[in-house]
């Protein structure tokens, strides 16, 4: 109960406002069930004491009760297919990246690969405070696949597109615009970086599915660099950056048929110029996973079931799986 009074207390000193005393959730798998949802991002909020998740088939996003049962929280027409999902606690935000790869009830044969964005929504209610397109920035572009985003210290959001070369920037107010543009993001066949996280440090780290690189971003000087790693990343999917700056990273085979289902903890002496491997699990007992969430009682994966929703037909089920990482990984 410490570390969830501490997360409280840190609301309570940024926002003024009392966290909701809600107990975490501190069992080792909690199996989500809702129509078709597939996530593929999850995000703790901690005014909640919840887990927040997007869905690529209905576009919306859900609070998960401890039973596994869902509320949809966000439900805006504009969100074709929800994929990264990040809760903003000190401006009362929660922030999804959104895109249509056809695989959504709201898909069109106009729509897919032609939308992408950042959306911004109230905390509390769920209503939109505003939509950001951010095709618009790359009118040339005949693809996009918007997939995750990161929140800087000051609320400017940092997202990443699988099929760009591209990270785009999106201050608290809404004004986007192109970050870094460099071939160097992408693995010289079209994929370029899906999940993305910000380093206290003052970086970007990024992941390119199709390499496996780990791309590091200065956010003071906008260099680009490729982190030496012992094993590239193939298949490389969600980021996150626990408190003492390492970093976990899920892959998976969803994007990549090289790629492996496997969690890893990484961890650097250097400012990530390199890393090593300070922890792995590279079988992970779910099927599948996408991205993985902090929380004051661990680090859960989320595994979505997408490898039916993207598969050949394009099947849906009703289950999902939010899986604890062992204590090893803090």
């Amino acid at each position: 109960m410490r570390r969830a009074a501490l997360v409280a207390l840190a609301l309570l000193a940024l926002t003024g406002t009392p966290a909701v005393a809600t107990p975490v959730h501190h069992v080792t798998e909690i199996v989500g069930h809702a129509p078709s949802l597939h996530p593929e991002g999850v995000t703790w909020d901690p005014t909640r004491g919840a887990f927040l998740v997007g869905s690529a088939r209905h576009g919306t996003v859900s609070v998960v009760r401890p039973d596994g049962s869902t509320r949809v929280l966000v439900d805006d027409p504009g969100v074709i297919s929800s994929y990264g999902v990040h809760v903003d606690p000190v401006r009362g935000r929660v922030l999804v990246a959104y895109a249509d790869l056809g695989v959504s009830t709201r898909s069109t044969p106009e729509s897919t690969y032609k939308v992408g964005g950042l959306g911004v929504f109230d905390l509390a209610t769920g209503r939109r405070l505003f939509l950001v397109d951010l095709t618009r920035l790359e009118p040339t572009r005949t693809a996009f696949a918007v997939n995750d985003l990161t929140i800087g210290p000051d609320g400017t959001a940092y997202v990443a597109d699988v099929f760009g070369s591209a990270v785009y920037r999106v201050t608290p107010r809404g004004e986007a615009s192109v970050f870094v543009r460099d071939p160097r993001l992408t693995d010289g066949k079209g994929t370029g970086i899906n999940g993305i996280a910000y380093h206290p440090g003052g970086y970007l780290l990024g992941v390119n599915t199709g390499d496996g690189r780990l791309i590091r971003i200065s956010l003071r000087t906008k260099e680009i660099s490729a982190v030496e790693l012992p094993h590239p990343l193939v298949g490389g999917d969600g980021l996150a950056v626990h408190p003492d700056g390492t970093v976990v990273a899920v892959t998976n085979s969803l994007g990549s048929p090289q790629g492996t289902d496997a969690v890893r903890v990484l961890a650097s002496r250097d400012g990530w110029r390199s890393a090593r491997e300070q922890w792995t699990a590279p079988a992970w007992p779910v099927r599948g996973p996408s991205t993985v969430t902090v929380t004051p009682r661990g680090d859960y994966v989320l595994s979505g079931r997408l490898e039916v929703l993207f598969g050949p037909d394009h099947n849906t089920t009703d289950d999902f799986v939010l899986h604890r990482a062992p204590e090893e990984t803090r």
